[in-house]
């Protein structure tokens, strides 16, 4: 058991019978009354975020999960394929449990959640960034950089971003996969 003192962000917890992870959380300790937790939960079967408070000092019971580096394959009808990197054993996972699977490439190195005494998978987390090539857009008007405009444009993993207008088609992108959004040009260095 462990007690709102332990917890952290990525705690994993059994709740209402089921798995649920903190996403954030915050300490409260009002003028008056009791102290409280604050947190967002992020429900490990059904991936539904919802907000709890919990008593100073309450007990749940804590789960043991397991983070693993796996390859990404391939997608078929029976799911997305990967596979461990030093075992290479191989699992597939539906679409539900994977964070952002419109940004996976084949031979890209993500992180897999297991249940440590189930051996379940959990969760499928890309990295943070990735770097795509933008497969297709309009092409982009020289000196259009003064307004905040941006125009969709398709990556080589098939997403679609927006874009400042001045990104042109070949061109290398940071996008982040946690909201799906560009963040930079990637200039490729020359020595």
């Amino acid at each position: 058991m462990a007690s709102t003192a332990d917890f952290r962000n990525g705690f994993c917890m059994e709740l209402n019978n089921d798995l649920w992870q903190i996403v954030e959380f915050q300490h409260v300790k009002p003028g008056k009354g009791p102290a409280f937790v604050r947190t967002k939960l992020k429900s490990l079967t059904s991936g539904k975020v919802v907000d709890n408070t919990f008593p100073s000092g309450h007990k749940v019971k804590q789960i043991r999960v397991e983070r693993r580096k796996y390859q990404y394959l391939y997608q078929d009808d029976m799911g997305y394929h990967f596979m461990n990197n030093e075992t290479f054993e191989q699992t597939s996972l539906q679409e539900g449990l994977i964070n952002a699977p419109k940004f996976l490439l084949e031979g890209q190195d993500v992180e897999i959640l297991f249940h440590a005494e189930t051996e379940r998978p959990l969760s499928c987390d890309l990295p943070a960034f990735v770097i795509m090539e933008v497969t297709y857009t309009e092409p982009g008007i020289r000196g259009d950089t003064a307004t905040n405009v941006t125009k969709p444009a398709t990556v080589e993993s098939g997403a679609t971003v927006n874009v400042p207008i001045f990104l042109n088609q070949g061109e290398k992108i940071r996008i982040d996969t946690r909201t799906g959004s560009y963040m930079e040009r990637v200039r490729e260095k020359k020595f």
